[in-house]
């Protein structure tokens, strides 16, 4: 039997952009309570031998009406160590389905 799990989570959409202007990408930084949740969760799955590629998570995130498959990742801090903060990508389908720009506060659920 498979347990979903779920957070919810409020934050700033925010952009970035490639080296040399090669693409840009919308994040929503997931830290906190939540943010400790999904650490715990990938510390499991790593002690059991699931972790994923670049310590990644698979989540059915939630914004508005607009539910999308994606990953979330571990933000690694400038010393290159990973903490208690994640990356949530936001594609510009979702954007666009919730009237969302850069800036904007967000609300997400996150199951996992």
């Amino acid at each position: 039997m498979t347990l979903t799990e779920q957070v919810d989570h409020t934050g700033v959409l925010w952009r970035w952009t490639g080296g040399s202007g090669s693409g840009t990408w919308h994040f929503l930084t997931i830290d906190g309570a939540a943010g400790e949740a999904l650490s715990g969760t990938a510390i499991m799955r790593k002690l059991e031998g699931s972790a994923r590629g670049f310590g990644s998570l698979k989540v059915r995130a939630r914004i508005g009406t607009t539910s999308f498959a994606t990953s979330v990742f571990p933000s690694k801090s400038d010393d290159g160590s990973t903490g208690q903060v994640w990356l949530l990508p936001v594609k510009a389908a979702v954007r666009r389905a919730e009237s969302l720009a850069e800036g904007d506060e967000v609300e997400v659920s996150l199951e996992y």
